[in-house]
């Protein structure tokens, strides 16, 4: 369905160059040799370039083995425009640097407190490691309830 409605579409624009071309072809036969001889010239080259292009489009699809495929051949983008296709791959990968950079900073403070609140504490370090802490301090939070 979808293929439908371009394909209609050219057989327009077809149909409607052949009219046109009936047209002035049916008016070629009033005008002198030599212009009517650089009307003929300049009908051929439209359509040898006409074919050219649709040729060119057709051997790209045709060429990667009968599957459509993304290519990238150029398409008439000039350096600047590749230069600037590729900014937001460059800004996307500063964010994520970034990001890092700041998650890792945070898991840094977080640590460094810890640490300042063990070293500051009343307790010597060696209490935090002792299992029975644990059980001490679970036991002081039942009474606190």
């Amino acid at each position: 369905m979808t293929d439908l409605v371009p394909r209609q579409a050219e057989n327009l624009q077809n149909q409607y160059g052949l009219e046109v071309a009936a047209r002035l072809s049916g008016a070629t036969a009033e005008l002198p040799y030599d212009i009517s001889e650089r009307l003929r010239a300049s009908r051929v080259q439209a359509l040898a370039k006409r074919k050219i292009a649709v040729t060119r489009t057709a051997t790209a699809v045709l060429g990667s083995g009968g599957a459509a495929s993304l290519t990238l051949g150029d398409e008439g983008l000039n350096w600047w425009s590749r230069l600037v296709s590729a900014v937001p791959l460059v800004v996307l990968a500063m964010g994520l640097i970034s990001i890092s950079v700041v998650q890792n900073q945070y898991r840094a403070d977080e640590v460094a407190e810890i640490d300042s609140a063990i070293l500051t504490d009343e307790l010597p370090p060696s209490a935090y490691a002792d299992p029975g802490f644990v059980n001490f301090l679970k036991a002081g939070q039942d009474q606190a309830r």
